[in-house]
């Protein structure tokens, strides 16, 4: 299956929803330390993803999708000491970044790295699981998210875990609209300027798919998946997992 990109999708994901201004080395450099106040919220869904595969083996081999900085890839490297991982990330400075992280934990042995695109690793063994933490919202078609997601799963064994996160929401609703002023709070928080904060907040729906969740869980049940298990919301971003239909 083929993974057809939209217009401007590289330069979008290479962006990890920062900006309309695509990663540099120094912007890479310093993306941990510019979300770091928020850094909370992703802990905890970090250590959700280790507790809903938990019950993987021991050797369990894990694709992280979109890896950027690797923040997922370390907190379960961490925690499953076992555990090998492929890291797909098109951005290179942000590929260096969680090969720099792999490299100070000790875990390079354990991980291969690849810059591209999904499309473009070969062929292995079948993982167990795969990471996929807001990377499919930055495709605004849904059969553009559903080839997406049907890759990922073709390289899943049968019953293997999908993670996927994704920002999710009813945009015609007043709960999305009182979400959407608690995400600005966040970013005012995180010390974002004020001009990156609408350039952000202007991206919803433009070039960042919010749909309902019951839409996303719907594209992730026809990509080969069974029904998605919603298990973590902050704001907007939602975490699903879901197992490769056997």
């Amino acid at each position: 299956m083929e993974f057809k990109r939209s217009e401007g999708f590289q330069e979008i994901l290479n962006m990890k929803q920062e900006s309309t201004i695509v990663f540099d080395q120094e912007r890479a450099s310093s993306y941990d330390q510019r979300v770091a106040k928020v850094a909370p919220l992703f802990d905890a869904l970090y250590l959700l993803i280790r507790l809903v595969l938990s019950e993987l083996p021991a050797d369990a081999r894990i694709l992280c999708v979109g890896v950027g900085t690797g923040s997922e890839l370390i907190a379960l490297a961490q925690s499953f000491p076992q555990w090998q991982f492929t890291a797909v990330e098109p951005a290179a400075p942000m590929l260096d970044i969680c090969r720099q992280k792999a490299e100070e934990n000790g875990i390079t042995s354990r991980c291969t790295f690849h810059e591209g695109y999904l499309d473009s690793l070969r062929a292995s063994e079948p993982f167990d699981a795969a990471t996929c933490i807001r990377v499919s919202q930055f495709m605004m078609q849904p059969e553009e998210r559903r080839s997406f997601l049907g890759q990922i799963s073709a390289r899943l064994r049968p019953n293997g875990y999908l993670v996927n996160s994704d920002y999710a929401a009813d945009m015609s609703t007043p709960t999305y609209k009182s979400l959407l002023e608690v995400d600005r709070r966040m970013f005012q928080y995180a010390q974002m300027p004020a001009e990156e904060i609408e350039k952000m907040l202007g991206m919803y729906g433009q070039t960042v798919a919010v749909l309902p969740p019951q839409e996303v869980e719907a594209i992730i049940a026809s990509s080969g998946f069974d029904t998605p298990v919603l298990f973590y919301q902050v704001s907007l971003i939602h975490a699903w997992y879901a197992k490769r239909t056997a």
